[in-house]
Order: C-alpha cells, then structure tokens, then sequence
C-alpha cells in the first residue's frame, strides 16, 4: 500500500518549475517543455508504473494525446491506479485538465512528494515500460497541444540513474522572481478563500442574532435567547471593535448566501 503525504504550494522545501520539469523529463526521458503540459496525465501515470508496478494498464494510457476526452481517459487510469494503491489524495481532474499553470503546479508538487515517499529506487526503463511511445508537441505559444510532430526525446539516461530525484541548484534572479510570483499568486488565494468562509460564517450569526431580537419583541424573555445574544456579543479581553461596527443601531439584514 502507499505512504500518503500532505502538503501545500507554501512548503518552503518545494521546487521551483524548472527544477520539477527536469526532474519529470529526466526520470520519465519526455520532452515537456511547460508545467502546463502535465495536464496530459500521462506522465503521473508512468510514475505510478514506476512506484506501483502492475497497479494500471500502461499500455492504455495516451502519451500523444492532444484532445481533453484523451487527458480525461488517462486521468481515469490514474484515479483507479490510486484507489487500488489506496492512495487518499483527490484528484482535481476538472482543473488539471484545462492546461493553467498554477493547478498543474500544486498537483506536481505534491506528487513529488508523494513520489519521494513512496520510491524503493528499482532499477526502470521509462522509454522500454511505455514501448517507445513520445509524449505530444505543444505549441509553445499556448497550453494546449499542437498538431506538430512530436520533437526528438533528449538523450536518454541510464534506467538506474533516470529516477533519482535533480539535485538542488543555486537560482537565479528569474527562479527567485517565479517563485515569489507564485507564492504571492497562493497568498492571494488564501486570502480569497479565507475571506469567503468568513463571509458566510458571519452571515449565518447576522441571521440568528436578527431572529433572536425578534423573539424579543414579541415579549418572549427566553433566557435561552438571552444566553445566545450573550455569546454573540461577547469579546476577547483587548478586543476593540473597530468604527462603524458597534451594533448600536441594531442588526441589520444578514447577506443572503
């Protein structure tokens, strides 16, 4: 059975793009030349064959594919390789499948790790496993797949050696400036989906604190609603409540979500 991990783009001991693109085309000996282009699923597919042999049928999977029913069908391959490896992880196929690079980048990093955890360093033949099948040609000018002929695998490393994971190199100015353009990129998101819930979180106070003054003035006194008006005011020792927001005038209508 797998070993599963957890993790999230904000890991400092990530890679960048390029350090995770060599390591996919040097272990697997494919031509990828973006992130983006992992939307295939193919590769993924040929790392489970790799960690988990016999666990899919890699001779079913598309490595030229170039159409999103072909990236679908190997994505279904990989949710069954997972499922009998009993590996946890939730696959966002609907997103990985549409070519951005930011969905296919949190997938890989966290499939590094997954891999890393899981890899015994057998001795594998990528190029042999998949009997010589290429990966498609992309356009470089968009995400998605060009009707161009595949280009030339580079030259193909020993099976031994093909796995090991890159070594970590010094980055430069232009990995520095991609990697904080990333992680401003995930902050933003948190952000986003943070403010969200506590959207709706605070919707859902609003609509009992206005039920609760209701009850109150039809003459109800419940000291259950007393008790609950309590606790929806009640601060932390310290706490200000900031301009405009001190509920003198009484509730007002609560978001609708």
């Amino acid at each position: 059975m797998a070993v599963n991990v957890f993790s999230t783009s904000l890991n400092n001991d990530n890679m960048s793009r390029h350090e995770m693109l060599s390591w996919v085309n040097v272990s697997l000996q494919m031509n990828y030349s973006k992130i983006e282009h992992l939307c295939s699923g193919a590769a993924y597919c040929q790392f489970m064959d790799v960690l988990f042999a016999g666990c899919l049928p890699l001779k079913k999977v598309k490595f030229n594919a170039k159409l999103e029913h072909e990236y679908l069908q190997n994505f279904k391959i990989l949710q069954n390789s997972f499922k009998k490896a009993g590996v946890d992880k939730i696959i966002p196929v609907d997103r990985l499948t549409k070519g951005k690079f930011q969905d296919n980048f949190e997938f890989v990093q966290w499939f590094k790790k997954f891999f890393d955890a899981n890899y015994d360093q057998r001795d594998y033949d990528p190029v042999a496993a998949r009997h010589g099948q290429e990966t498609s040609a992309f356009s470089p000018a968009s995400n998605g797949p060009a009707k161009a002929k595949a280009t030339a695998p580079p030259t193909r490393a020993s099976p031994s050696k093909a796995l090991r994971p890159v070594p970590s190199k010094k980055p430069g100015a232009g990995d520095v400036m991609g990697e904080l353009a990333n992680e401003v990129s995930q902050l933003r998101l948190t952000k986003t989906t943070a403010e969200k819930e506590r959207n709706f979180y605070f919707g859902k106070l609003r609509t009992i604190e206005v039920i609760c003054h209701d009850k109150e003035m039809d003459g109800g006194g419940d000291p259950t609603l007393q008790k609950i008006l309590e606790i929806l005011y009640a601060t932390d020792e310290g706490f200000v409540m900031p301009e405009g927001e001190d509920g003198g005038e009484g509730p007002e209508e609560p978001e609708e979500f």
